[in-house]
């Protein structure tokens, strides 16, 4: 299979460095630093991009699922909310919410939950995330 890459390069201190992020495929680079992730400052921080990757693995695993029961979505679409608290004199991933909608010809609702379950409990990232609590809120337009 493939392997993906991303690098992160920081300059001086904690609280007034600088850092940039960037994709091996080339497709972004941007800055991130102490405001960015702990003070909701501009710039992105390593949890939004940890939701970014959760939201698309978990709707195209959604869709795999779909397929494999010959349902053809619409469209999904997939919010994913990744929670950085201060534990114990340090900061952890404590919580994950992943809050998708979908149009779907033809499906149940009880088709769609079960297989929106099954996306979350196998999409990759999902699998990697297992020792964090991921809730899932999914709903059929």
């Amino acid at each position: 299979m493939i392997t993906r890459k991303a690098e992160a390069e920081w300059s001086g201190g904690l609280k007034e460095g600088v850092g940039r992020i960037k994709f091996g495929s080339g497709s972004f680079e941007g800055p991130y630093n102490f405001s960015s992730r702990f003070e909701g400052g501009a710039a992105t921080n390593p949890e939004e991009l940890l939701a970014a990757s959760h939201a698309g693995c978990f709707s195209m695993a959604f869709s795999l699922f779909l397929g494999m029961a010959n349902f053809t979505a619409t469209r999904i679409h997939t919010t994913a909310a990744v929670k950085l608290e201060q534990v114990n004199g340090g900061f952890d991933i404590t919580h994950i919410n992943l809050i998708m909608d979908a149009e779907i010809p033809g499906i149940t609702e009880g088709q769609f939950q079960e297989l929106a379950k099954q996306a979350k409990e196998n999409c990759p990232i999902s699998k990697a995330l297992g020792s964090v609590p991921i809730d899932l809120t999914a709903t059929l337009k």
